[in-house]
């Protein structure tokens, strides 16, 4: 039997597969969560064998969940749930350690497939996904989008720091690199600027 925790913000989607996963026989959910905060606390508490996440949360996105799992347990089988995948998401959940991608609009019996595959130690990456990934015209490097995403979070140069584990200066000549490339005015608008052509 393979455990499975879900998280989604989405309640019908959240208790649909949490209904119909378990009708394939070999799969149980023992535990799901509405949004990445808690989607953390509740996987420590279950310890699922596979750990499903949506891509899009609040209180954290998908990402964030899943960089924190990954932290604690560098050897657990994630799958993310995404409606877009974005150029160079997938190259970041990748380095974190996710798995897997699929998404959200497949079907239950391809979810499990996918569930059953990670948990066999594979990876899996659905082929939409990961053309979209790979058409990827972003000038920007990891460290360029990460100060851009912190920006977008609200956090100040100071927290970024902290939060990035660089000094103020390094998270400055970033974000000052950022903006040159996005040909911008201000960290706020190179963010912005990023977002929307889904870079982060």
């Amino acid at each position: 039997m393979i455990t499975v925790m879900l998280a989604d913000d989405e309640a019908l989607l959240r208790s649909a597969l949490a209904a119909l996963l378990p009708a394939r026989g070999d799969i149980r959910v023992v535990g799901q969560a509405p949004d990445g905060a808690t989607a953390v606390a509740a996987f420590l508490e279950h310890r699922p064998d596979v750990l499903v996440l949506d891509l899009e949360m609040p209180g954290g996105d998908g990402l964030d969940a899943a960089a924190k799992v990954l932290r604690s347990a560098p050897d657990q089988a994630v799958l993310m749930l995404t409606r877009h995948a974005r150029p160079g998401v997938l190259r970041r959940a990748l380095k974190l350690g996710v798995r897997g991608f699929v998404s959200k609009s497949a079907e239950p019996e391809h979810i499990a497939e996918v569930i059953r595959t990670l948990h066999e130690g594979r990876r899996w990456v659905d082929p939409d996904v990961s053309a979209s990934a790979v058409i990827d015209d972003c000038p920007l490097t990891d460290r360029e989008l990460d100060v851009l995403r912190e920006t977008r979070a609200g956090y100040s140069v100071k927290e970024m720091a902290g939060r990035l584990h660089l000094a103020e200066g390094t998270v400055g000549n970033y974000l000052s690199s950022a903006i040159q490339k996005t040909q911008s005015k201000t960290r706020h608008e190179a963010a912005r600027y990023a977002r929307e052509r889904d870079w982060i």
